[in-house]
């Protein structure tokens, strides 16, 4: 009993609802300030300085304090606007950090698209073709790189076949 006790005491849950009662209730005396010392004030202003909380009727020897009534539901009106206004605030920022969430996770992947097809251009093979064939140099036909004469005019070359440079590959993509 001891273990699961102590397994709900130290979920986050139960953690985060205790710290918001606790600021809860600061938060309440700071809403009751304000309604008690700076809103009934003015408003018993236009009232003719009647204090709410004076407010009563008895009947018979029970007093029933309907002044004090109207000042916690104004004090509770003005809780409930000031964390509306908590919260709205808080789903602005949170939204918009949700929409720079997604602009950079779109940037993101636009990136990685880019990237991903700038890896894939480096790496097609390239294809070299060695040249097969030369041009004899009496007759200008095409013939055989490793010929030694040509078999259309039947001229001798002197010079032994050459080792082909890189300048006479020709690369294609």
């Amino acid at each position: 009993m001891w273990k699961e006790f102590k397994e709900f005491a130290t979920k986050g849950n139960v953690i985060d609802l205790a710290i918001g009662v606790i600021i809860g209730g600061g938060f309440q005396s700071i809403v009751s300030s304000l309604v008690n010392d700076v809103i009934m004030p003015v408003v018993s202003i236009f009232t003719g300085k009647i204090d709410f909380n004076d407010m009563m009727i008895t009947i018979g020897g029970a007093s029933i304090k309907y002044g004090s009534f109207i000042t916690n539901t104004i004090n509770f009106f003005l809780m409930a606007f000031c964390v509306f206004l908590i919260v709205r605030y808080v789903n602005k920022i949170n939204k918009t950090l949700e929409e720079k969430s997604k602009e950079f996770n779109q940037k993101l992947e636009k990136e990685s698209k880019f990237f991903k097809h700038k890896k894939k251009k480096k790496q097609q093979k390239v294809e070299v073709s060695v040249p097969t064939t030369k041009v004899c140099p009496f007759c200008l036909s095409e013939i055989n790189i490793k010929a030694s004469r040509c078999p259309h005019c039947t001229s001798v070359f002197e010079e032994p076949h050459e080792e082909i440079t890189y300048e006479q590959l020709e690369i294609k993509e």
